[in-house]
């Protein structure tokens, strides 16, 4: 499982340093995409599998699943660290998720989501207040009780 939210700077060259306790769950090769909420979704090629799997059986006649299914993997791009423990976010990547300089990786079980800092500031500030109810209509549900 992923979780823990770190700080980083990116750097000119659109490399940003990724948590060394996150390197060796996503292994040597990983795949990093545009995210929901404008964040970027990274991937072990495991959980990038399972996804891309799930993603052929949706109905490539229905709008919503051609124009996520685009989206999702338009995006996508394999990736490696160098020895210093970055990765190299591509050019269209950087302007969706609208990072400039500071980033917060943040890990979100299955995934890790990279995030300017602006936007994970404004996202924490405009669901603060929501966070209970969002709990409690999610976990109070089904066959999970909390």
């Amino acid at each position: 499982m992923l979780m823990g939210e770190f700080h980083h700077n990116i750097d000119e060259k659109n490399r940003l340093v990724i948590p060394s306790k996150f390197r060796c769950e996503l292994g040597e090769k990983f795949i990093v995409t545009r995210g929901l909420d404008k964040c970027l979704f990274v991937y072990s090629l495991t959980e990038w599998n399972r996804i891309v799997e799930k993603l052929k059986t949706l109905p490539f006649t229905q709008r919503d699943a051609r124009n996520f299914t685009r989206f999702f993997l338009s995006g996508a791009a394999t990736c490696e660290f160098d020895r210093s423990g970055r990765i190299c976010i591509t050019s269209p990547l950087i302007e969706y998720a609208d990072i400039i300089k500071e980033c917060v990786i943040i890990g979100a079980n299955d995934r890790l989501e990279i995030w300017s800092k602006e936007l994970w500031d404004k996202f924490l500030n405009d669901n603060e207040d929501q966070l209970s109810d969002i709990a409690e209509n999610l976990f109070t549900t089904g066959d999970f009780n909390a």
